[in-house]
């Protein structure tokens, strides 16, 4: 490995302020490297030192500046110190002792990183360690636990009323009706008054047959762009102009129903693939950095599946391994993670997304075709951002597979697995891939480069991340 060059900022903005000539591809390793190391204020200051070049090499500064915004973002999911460390979890787990906090460490169960020489912690190690904590060595009463969730038991109920009506036929089911109205609130003074604010807000996608009569009721602004339906991300965008002291507020309102699908696997005959298609090439090929083929991917997908052959056994098998193998825990923002499946497959836990980005590797490279689809779970008891999957079966099409959620608390293996070949009712469809444009395209970096959930908004200055507003949806069932 080339051996990095430490720079101080003020010496580098001196050294590039003194040539007439900047390499800039090297600069860009150094920033890249520094920020691999962690040297978060040095990236910072030398891609601010960059502006004076703005004109002379466009794409570059553009990088700079995006390599600045995840050093920042770093900088806000890794803002615990040790005593701020230990204080959370004193209050969450009684009295820790050095000794403790080092073994946990050790494990890989308490994340940190090493920011500017100091050690940083996630902002939710403390509660993922309990979450971890419970999975190792409490495994019985966190199934109790599950077993008992409100939401566990509704979807429960749901999900056996959708394999009865369920006859392979027409297994588009039990239909829900929702009002919804979605709220980006930017704060008061983020953007200079007067400034142009550009946003974009989830919007269903039309063209899924679980997903009909998609219906606008209001806008926040008469002025409005909804992206077409071929669109990976499906998006309303509108303008505002800040007002000093004020917050800037974009809403819609709109209706549409949603409808559960399930496809009892037994059952169905599947053909071989035409693996010639461009369908097919397209969806068993890496889409880097995340959905990717690295050589533990290939190892792991390998050794549970096996000599098998049969795409839908291979699924079941991959399925089950992440079940028995890998839970969940709250996530850092994906765009400070450089390789999704590798952190996975490293810390055996991950969000819904993560587990979805190492299950699609796993299939991919197994020569099964799998898509991304994301956007909300929208049951009464549990309304949150949510990613899945559809498994390409030749024969009977896409099939949706949930691979995060737990196994049902039923004696039924049609509903235990239900998620394996199947989708509840109260979905919003939003994504139906990653990484698209956005409609009309973002100028900056985006907050979430890969999936499209929560919005995004910038302005004229830049991106506005997470940090400088508030998102919320609120769910009305009409039946």
């Amino acid at each position: 490995m080339k051996k990095i060059r430490f720079l101080f900022p003020i010496l580098f903005i001196v050294l590039i302020g003194c040539r007439s000539n900047v390499d800039f591809n090297q600069v860009l390793e150094d920033l890249q490297e520094n920020l691999d190391f962690g040297n978060l204020k040095t990236v910072i200051q030398i891609a601010d030192s960059l502006k004076k070049y703005k004109g002379e090499n466009e794409e570059v500064i553009h990088i700079a500046d995006s390599l600045k915004q995840i050093a920042e973002r770093i900088n806000l999911d890794f803002s615990v110190n040790e005593a701020g460390e230990m204080q959370q979890l004193e209050k969450i787990a009684g009295k820790i002792s050095p000794e403790e906090l080092s073994v946990w460490e050790r494990k890989g169960w308490l994340e940190f990183r090493m920011i500017d020489g100091e050690k940083k912690y996630f902002n939710r190690a403390a509660s993922n360690l309990l979450l971890i904590i419970r999975y190792y060595e409490h495994k019985q009463e966190r199934l109790r636990a599950i077993a008992d969730d409100p939401d566990m038991i509704f979807r429960l109920k749901h999900t056996e009323q959708v394999e009865k009506s369920t006859d392979n036929k027409n297994n588009i089911v039990l239909p829900v009706k929702m009002e919804i109205t979605y709220t980006l609130t930017v704060h008061p003074d983020v953007v200079p008054d007067g400034e142009t604010i550009r946003c974009w807000l989830p919007w269903p996608k039309i063209n899924h047959p679980r997903q009909k009569d998609v219906k606008l009721l209001s806008t926040s602004n008469p002025v409005y762009k909804i992206s077409p339906d071929t669109a990976i991300h499906s998006t309303v965008y509108m303008e505002e102009k800040s007002r000093k002291g004020n917050p800037t507020v974009f809403q819609i309102s709109y209706e549409y129903t949603s409808n559960s699908q399930y496809f009892r696997m037994p059952g169905i005959d599947i053909l071989p693939y035409n693996k010639n298609s461009y369908d097919y090439l397209k969806y068993t090929s890496e889409q880097l950095p995340h959905i990717c083929f690295t050589d533990n991917v290939k190892r792991l997908a390998d050794s549970i599946a096996g000599n098998d052959d049969n795409p839908a056994s291979i699924v079941r098998k991959i399925y089950l391994w992440f079940k028995e193998n890998i839970f969940w825990t709250g996530a850092l923002e994906y765009s400070i993670i450089p390789n999704i499946p590798e952190y996975v497959i490293k810390n055996s836990r991950g969000d819904c997304g993560m587990q979805t980005f190492l299950f699609m590797s796993m299939l991919r490279y197994r020569g099964i075709p799998v898509r991304w689809q994301s956007g909300w779970k929208m049951t009464p008891y549990d309304k949150n951002l949510h990613d899945w999957c559809e498994v390409y079966y030749e024969g009977p099409g896409w099939i949706p597979v949930d691979v995060s959620t737990d196994l049902q608390n039923s004696e039924n293996p049609l509903v235990k697995d239900f998620y394996l070949s199947g989708i509840d009712s109260y979905r919003l469809i939003v994504n139906d891939g990653i990484a698209g444009p956005l409609h009309p395209e973002k100028q900056y970096l985006r907050s979430e480069p890969y999936d499209f959930q929560r919005g995004e908004a910038e302005w004229k200055g830049g991106n506005l991340y997470f940090d400088k507003w508030n998102y919320e949806m609120s769910i009305k069932y009409i039946q």
